[in-house]
C-alpha cells in the first residue's frame, strides 16, 4: 500500500502557500511553547527550594531537576504508540493534562515546605509527571503539525517545534525567578496550573488528523531502523551540551568574565538560524543540511578548544550555534522516510531518545576529562564527537541516499 498522498494546499486570496502552512504549524507547536514554558518556569528555582526551604542536600537538589528527564526518556514509547494508533492529538492532550497536573502537585509541595519529606515526596512527583507531560507533547505536536501540513513539510515543523521548545526555556527560566520571588513556589504552580489547563481547552477545539490505517512495525523495529540517524543525533548533540553545562567552568579555568554572553550566542544564533534557514532542508536534503551543520559545529568547537581569549570562546559558541541547530530535523526528516508513515509517532519518539541519552551522558563523561584539570579538553572531545556524527552521515548518506522509503 502505497503512502498517502497529501492534497494540495489552495491558499485563501492574498496569502501564499507557505503563509498558510506556516499558520497550520504554528497553531499546532503552540501547544509545545506552554508545555516547555511550564518546564522552564521551575527549572531555577525548585534547587532552591530543595536545598533552601527543605533543607536537603544539593545532590538531592539535583535529582530533584534531573528526575523530569528521566521520565521524558521513559515515556517516549509511550508517547510514539499513543501518537499512532490514537492520533496526535490524544497524545497532546494526555500529555498538557499531565502536566496540568504537575502544577498542581507543584502548588501542593509549597504548602508543605515546613514538612521536609511531604515537600519533596510532593515536588518528585510533579516532576515525574512534568517529565512525562513533556515528552507527550513535544512528540504528539511533531505528529501532529506533519499530519496537517503535509509530510513533505516535515523538517519545517522539527524546526518549529524546536524554535517554540528553545524560546519557552528562554522566557519561562527568569520568569519563574520572579514569580518565585512574588509568590514562591506555590505561585509557579498555579500560573503553570492555568496556562496548561487553559492551552488542554484550546487543543480539544483544534480539528485533529485521522489515524492512519495500516501495518504497524513493533518499536523494536522502529527503534532499529532509527539507530544510524540517532547516534548521528547524538554525537552532534555533545558540543551543545558541553557548552550549556561547562562553559562557565570553562571561563572560569581561563579567569574570563561573562560566561552567560557565550550562552546567549548559542541560543541566539540556534533560534536565528532555524528562522532564516527553515526552508533549507527541503531545498537541499537533510543529508546535506546535517554534513554542512556538523562542520560547522565542530569548527566552532575547535575555536572553543583553542581559544586565548573571552572574545575568541564567544564566537565559537555562536558558531556551535549557528552548526547544530538544523542537526535534529534534517536528520529527523531523513529517518521518518525510513519506516511506514503509520509508524511516524514511534519513530519521532525513538529518535528524540538518542538526544535524551546524549545529553544526560555527556554530563558525567565530560565531567571526568574536567576533573583532569583539562577543561579545553572538553570542547576537543565535542568537536571529535562532531567529526564522527559528520562521518556517519556521509556514510548513511551514501546508503540511502536516492533510495525510496519503506512501504506503508
Amino acid at each position: 500500500m502505497s503512502a498517502p498522498s497529501h492534497p494540495s494546499i489552495t491558499p485563501p486570496h492574498g496569502e501564499s502557500a507557505s503563509g498558510q502552512v506556516t499558520r497550520r504549524i504554528l497553531a499546532v507547536v503552540f501547544f509545545n511553547f506552554i508545555a516547555y514554558l511550564a518546564v522552564g518556569l521551575p527549572i531555577a528555582v525548585v534547587p532552591g527550594f530543595v536545598h533552601g526551604d527543605l533543607g536537603y542536600s544539593a545532590v538531592l537538589a539535583g535529582l530533584a531537576v534531573s528526575i523530569q528527564y528521566l521520565a521524558t526518556l521513559m515515556s517516549r514509547p509511550w508517547a510514539g504508540t499513543l501518537c499512532d494508533t490514537q492520533g496526535p492529538q490524544r497524545s497532546v492532550l494526555t500529555g498538557l493534562a499531565l502536566v496540568t497536573g504537575s502544577g498542581v502537585l507543584t502548588l501542593v509541595a509549597s504548602l508543605f515546605a515546613g514538612s521536609d519529606w511531604l515537600g519533596l515526596a510532593w515536588l518528585l512527583a510533579g516532576r515525574l509527571m512534568l517529565g512525562a507531560g513533556e515528552s507527550l507533547v513535544t512528540t504528539g505536536t511533531i505528529a501532529w503539525g506533519i499530519g496537517s501540513a503535509g509530510a513533505r513539510h516535515t523538517a519545517k515543523v522539527i524546526s518549529w517545534n524546536g524554535i517554540t521548545t528553545y524560546g519557552a526555556l528562554a522566557v519561562g527560566a527568569p520568569a519563574g525567578v520572579v514569580l518565585a520571588k512574588w509568590g514562591g513556589l506555590g505561585a509557579i504552580g498555579v500560573v503553570t496550573t492555568l496556562i496548561a489547563g487553559a492551552s488542554l481547552l484550546l487543543a480539544r477545539r483544534r480539528p485533529p488528523v485521522p489515524v492512519l490505517k495500516g501495518d504497524r512495525l513493533p518499536f523494536r523495529r522502529v527503534f532499529r531502523a532509527m539507530t544510524p540517524f540517532g547516534l548521528c543525533l547524538a554525537l552532534g548533540s555533545v558540543g551543545f551540551g558541553v557548552i550549556t553545562a561547562f562553559i562557565t567552568l570553562y571561563y572560569n579555568s581561563k579567569g574570563w568574565d561573562h560566561a552567560a554572553l557565550a550562552l546567549t550566542a548559542l541560543g541566539t544564533c540556534f533560534v536565528l538560524t532555524r528562522l532564516v534557514m527553515a526552508d533549507a532542508i527541503a531545498r537541499f536534503g537533510g543529508y546535506a543540511v546535517a554534513l554542512v551543520s556538523f562542520a560547522v559545529e565542530a569548527a566552532g568547537l575547535g575555536i572553543i578548544w583553542m581559544a586565548h581569549a573571552p572574545w575568541q570562546a564567544l564566537a565559537g559558541a555562536a558558531v556551535v550555534g549557528f552548526g547544530f541547530s538544523l542537526v535534529f530535523p534534517a536528520l529527523g526528516m531523513e529517518a521518518v522516510k525510513r519506516v511506514p508513515a503509520t509508524n511516524r509517532g514511534s519513530a519521532l519518539g525513538a529518535y528524540a531518545l538518542f538526544l535524551d541519552f546524549a545529553l544526560g551522558l555527556t554530563g558525567p563523561v565530560a565531567g571526568w576529562i574536567a576533573a583532569q584539570g583539562n577543561y579545553p579538553g572538553v570542547y576537543l572531545f565535542a568537536a571529535l564527537s562532531a567529526v564522527l556524527a559528520l562521518v556517519l552521515s556521509q556514510l548513511l548518506a551514501a546508503r540511502y541516499r536516492g533510495q525510496l522509503a519503506p512501504a506503508t
